[in-house]
């Protein structure tokens, strides 16, 4: 069993958390945060390519005094193991997600979604669609689009594209700033979330995530995210948030447009001068939305 790294000091400070880890069906080691009173119900936050569970760090400070709060890391991602051969697609993602929720004994689940945290987290809805409640969705996507940034287009190139992203952290790196608009990130918070990334081996995942993106139908993903699209409707009842950073260069207004046509109970808030890391962007006037409303009755 490949051990947890070590959690220097510097990063505890921001990341206060003892994370815990459990194997996915692939034998890799997962590591999550489970914050908060032992109970069956719980708020799971999903992140996406580059980031971890750092992402939620502050919206799990706030709600874990009276709410369970659960942020895994991707395989590959955060304090997760990292192997160089696993299953690294949406699918896979999903179950892994499946099955963790099912060791923690969770009879209901709120989502938090970023990034490819909403394909992977309503991946897992969609099969479970009894235990959901309450969904917040932050700039992200659960639906196919074959519309791509010419920034994560090149980072696609063979050879090319995956060399750059894992060689020169050519993803992760250019995210610490490409995905903030309102404010920048202090030192600390970047080293933060480049943390798990340190070398090539450490961005084996940052990499997959990246060539997972499915943009026509011969797309090894391109049939799970249909599947994924497809059960969106089963939640058209449920309370959801929506959160969206404006300048986002990814996930822009026509997924926000997307979202409104799909979830039309929806409450939506656009902050019209937040990037990608929206959480992190517009900090207390995002986390405050979120908190607000996943602790409503």
């Amino acid at each position: 069993m490949v051990t947890a790294p070590q959690i220097p000091g510097w990063l505890g400070e921001l990341y206060p958390f003892q994370p815990q880890s459990f194997t996915t069906p692939g034998g890799a080691r997962m590591s999550y945060v489970d914050e908060g009173p032992r109970r069956d119900e719980a708020v799971l936050m999903l992140h996406g390519n580059p980031t971890w569970s750092f992402y939620y760090r502050n919206l799990i400070q706030e709600l874990s005094p009276t709410m369970r709060c659960i942020a895994p890391d991707h395989i590959g991602m955060g304090l997760s193991e990292k192997p160089a051969n696993y299953d690294y697609t949406l699918a896979t993602r999903i179950a892994d997600i499946e099955v963790l929720v099912e060791q923690l004994g969770l009879k209901k689940v709120h989502l938090v979604v970023h990034d490819w945290g909403g394909a992977i987290g309503f991946g897992w809805a969609g099969r479970h669609p009894e235990k959901v409640g309450r969904i917040v969705i932050t700039n992200t996507g659960a639906f196919a689009s074959t519309r791509i940034p010419l920034r994560i287009a090149l980072c696609r190139v063979p050879g090319l594209g995956p060399w750059a992203v894992r060689a020169l952290n050519a993803f992760a790196g250019p995210a610490t700033w490409m995905a903030m608009s309102r404010r920048s990130l202090s030192s600390v918070e970047r080293d933060g979330y480049l943390f798990p990334y340190r070398s090539a081996a450490d961005r084996v995942a940052v990499a997959e995530f990246v060539k997972d993106i499915p943009m026509q139908p011969a797309h090894r993903t391109w049939k799970t995210l249909q599947e994924v699209e497809q059960n969106l409707k089963q939640f058209r009842d449920h309370p959801v948030s929506v959160i969206w950073g404006g300048r986002d260069f990814c996930f822009n207004d026509r997924f926000l447009q997307r979202w409104r046509e799909i979830f039309p109970q929806a409450s939506v808030v656009r902050i019209p001068d937040a990037g990608h890391y929206v959480l992190e962007d517009a900090g207390e006037d995002a986390l405050s939305l979120a908190e607000g409303f996943l602790q409503e009755q």
